[in-house]
């Protein structure tokens, strides 16, 4: 029962006053972030998947969708399952599991990810790219003496054009010009000499990207993952996009970008006091909510902040006694802080408040990706240097 009461003037002051003095600063950005900008969010994405599939492979997806339980009926669940059937009949097309033989698995799972890649591409065409760039440009403007890092699940490359339209460099991991191969030992070296610069924003994309492809290495048994500009899939129509680890390449080597990507996650929320934001994630992952609740669980001067567009995944957490002191939680019409769960009571107007509180329905906006991207702006003072620099 939420009947604790939290200011929301109150709390944004405090989430101010801390971004202004913490060394470190990291995000998660979930599906949300990228549908704040005209994006599908993973319902979306998988409904569209399936009516653009032809019947034979609409029915060996709706056959793997059935065998999955209603709350994970989502395009990577399905993904994974699908990779199973592959595994169990190494791709071949006398061997079957539940009428789907290891070929046709295989000729779906490539159908699958064509399909995410010509959706989410032409959706990036008409997207308001304006936010993350706006995002981008803060946080580049914000001085640190540590990395400043981004994690996304999010599969598009909003983020990685608008780096590069503000002409703001940042790193993945990957090296190279001709077909930039992913290279994990500059993630796993504990040399700052060995890194790139410190002022060069990281992105980590934890469920793979557009950009990224399955290479068959010379051996002709092992793969490695190469990134390829926009535009590449056109060019190599029989490679396979990097979308959700594939569990047969994922697990022949450990020097994969989602396994260091993991890794990653872990030694950013247990090395000492920072700030970590979530935005349009729900938590709906539990390999990532797993590293997430270690970290708060073993790093107290961690402090993650979970901005949520609707109350429910929220009431969850807190329904899961996930609500620890070092965690706040801030949905539209309720917040955890400090523990203690509660609803939100504006007690008096204030600068910092008014432009994202709904006074009509009494609800803080900041879920929603583009408000909380002003409110950073704003809470700065850096508004008119980065309408300038984004212009």
């Amino acid at each position: 029962m939420a009947d604790y009461v939290h200011d929301p003037l109150r709390e944004l002051t405090e989430i101010r006053n801390q971004l202004s003095y913490t060394k470190r600063l990291g995000f998660l950005f979930g599906a949300g972030t990228s549908k704040a900008m005209g994006i599908s969010d993973i319902n979306a994405l998988t409904k569209k998947i399936e009516e653009s599939l032809d019947a034979t492979n609409k029915a060996f997806f709706s056959t793997v969708k059935a065998s999955l339980d209603a709350d994970q009926q989502h395009i990577e669940a399905i993904l994974n399952q699908i990779r199973l059937i592959r595994q169990i009949t190494s791709d071949k097309k006398a061997k079957v599991y539940e009428g789907i033989t290891g070929e046709d698995a295989k000729k779906l799972d490539k159908t699958i990810c064509d399909s995410i890649y010509k959706i989410i591409s032409t959706e990036e065409e008409g997207a308001n790219v304006s936010i993350a760039r706006k995002f981008i440009s803060w946080l580049n403007w914000m001085s640190r003496d540590f990395v400043k890092e981004i994690f996304t699940t999010n599969y598009d490359m909003i983020l990685e054009k608008s780096f590069e339209n503000l002409l703001i460099p940042f790193y993945d991991g990957f090296v190279g010009s001709f077909e930039p191969f992913f290279a994990h030992e500059t993630l796993d070296s504990k040399s700052r000499f060995d890194k790139p610069p410190v002022s060069w924003i990281r992105i980590w994309k934890l469920h793979g990207s557009l950009g990224w492809f399955w290479k068959l290495n010379e051996d002709k048994k092992t793969y490695r993952v190469i990134r390829l500009s926009s535009g590449a899939k056109d060019k190599y129509p029989d490679s396979e996009l990097v979308i959700y680890p594939s569990r047969d390449k994922y697990e022949s080597s450990r020097k994969q970008p989602f396994t260091s990507y993991f890794d990653r996650l872990k030694e950013s929320l247990i090395s000492g006091e920072g700030i970590f934001i979530i935005s349009g994630y729900s938590f709906s992952d539990e390999h990532v909510n797993e590293v997430i609740f270690n970290g708060l669980n073993q790093n107290n001067r961690l402090h993650i902040i979970a901005f949520f567009y609707a109350d429910e995944p929220l009431d969850n957490l807190v329904k899961h006694t996930k609500n620890v002191p070092n965690f706040t939680l801030i949905g539209p019409t309720k917040a955890s802080i400090s523990g203690m769960y509660g609803k939100w009571t504006l007690a008096k107007d204030g600068e910092l408040v008014d432009p994202f509180w709904d006074k009509t329905n009494s609800k803080l906006k900041l879920g929603d990706f583009k408000e909380l991207v002003n409110f950073l702006i704003l809470s700065s003072g850096l508004k008119d240097k980065i309408d300038t620099h984004v212009k």
